[in-house]
């Protein structure tokens, strides 16, 4: 069985951050999202993977390299235009060719992972495997119909009136009999080959399409305040780990990772929290569920249940909570200063005291 990684979205409901980097990389626990992904993969027993990449595809080449370091072998697939699910498995055929494979929406999160789901479609090989979960508005998703048996009864993508709430998360099981019902149908009214119309031409000719209701965690890392929700979750995991230099009066506590290189001087980290390689802390306050980046440089602040990408500097800010900051960004308070002074681009969204 082969992996078709779909990494080509534009990410817009993460501007202004997916204006500079693909939301796939966004880091969740100081890991890209493509990482979970890919270990994921490996770890149900796959090792080609196909990755369908867009205007990204430098950035995304440079994290992910060939795969090797996740024991996989990556070939990547150009999609110059975002056509649809569909059209994705249309033009990886080369790649697929009769194989059996899983198509993984690259920003996916299942920290659970697809292995039990990947076992159950090896061993009885329906045409269509698919995974579901239930969400209380589907409205936004391709939704699941089933017959008072469990089995499928049909597929609507993003229904105004949904008769379900098991919605279709990233992450669908084919047969080679999948290309036959890519072939056969048209482009929907939004100019979209979909995947769910596909899988209805599936249904409508017979075929075996299955699909399991999935038991884990499960998260789409289209929003800001679902990779921190993320984030959290996998932060909860986490097992304490010191690499770095912490000095006599920084307090550790509960589970906290300081990376290679970094440097803790003079503060109070609670986990759960990473502290990312190069990366100093000094004299501020870490609280729980924060993932710290490589490079950043932290000194008098205080922050909490956040993710500070590479590079960042905050400086004197005493109480930061639920933040994204973003690639080498300077976040910091200006002595003097009676009010606030906001220096942000196109698509920022600031929230500040009341």
């Amino acid at each position: 069985m082969k992996a078709l990684v779909l990494a080509g979205g534009t990410g817009v409901r993460l501007r202004p951050f997916s204006h500079s980097m693909p939301k796939q990389l966004f880091p969740v626990a100081n890991k890209p999202v493509l990482g979970h992904v890919l270990d994921n993969i490996a770890a149900a027993g796959i090792t080609e993977v196909g990755i369908v990449v867009g205007d990204w595809e430098e950035d995304i080449r440079a994290v992910l390299g060939n795969g090797s370091r996740h024991g996989l072998r990556i070939e990547y697939i150009r999609q110059d235009q975002p056509l649809g699910l569909a059209h994705c498995v249309r033009i990886a055929r080369d790649f697929l060719g009769s194989s059996d494979f899983v198509m993984y929406l690259g920003d996916n999160i299942l920290p659970d992972g697809i292995r039990p789901v990947a076992e159950q479609f090896r061993a009885e090989r329906p045409a269509a495997q698919l995974v579901m979960y239930k969400v209380p508005d589907p409205r936004a998703f391709g939704v699941v119909e089933l017959h008072p048996d469990g089995s499928v009864a049909a597929l609507v993508e993003k229904p105004q009136d949904p008769r379900s709430n098991l919605a279709l998360i990233g992450v669908y099981f084919f047969t080679s009999r999948i290309h036959e019902a890519v072939d056969a149908i048209a482009p929907s009214a939004r100019g979209e080959l979909e995947i769910t119309d596909a899988v209805q031409w599936l249904l409508a000719s017979g075929a075996d399409v299955r699909a399991s209701e999935y038991e884990g965690y499960w998260k789409d890392t289209g929003r800001i305040e679902d990779l921190l929700e993320c984030n959290r979750r996998l932060l909860a995991g986490l097992a304490g780990r010191v690499a770095g230099a912490v000095d006599e009066e920084s307090v550790l506590v509960g589970p906290v990772v300081v990376e290679e290189g970094a440097r803790v001087v003079r503060s109070r980290i609670e986990g759960p929290a990473i502290i990312g390689s190069g990366t100093t802390v000094e004299d501020c306050r870490i609280g729980a569920h924060s993932a710290i980046g490589r490079d950043c440089v932290l000194r008098r602040s205080g922050i909490d249940h956040s993710i500070t990408l590479d590079g960042a500097t905050v400086t004197d800010v005493p109480n930061l909570h639920g933040s994204l900051i973003g690639r080498s960004a300077v976040v910091g308070a200006e002595p003097g200063n009676t009010g606030h002074r906001l220096i942000i681009g196109d698509d920022a969204r600031v929230e500040v005291a009341a």
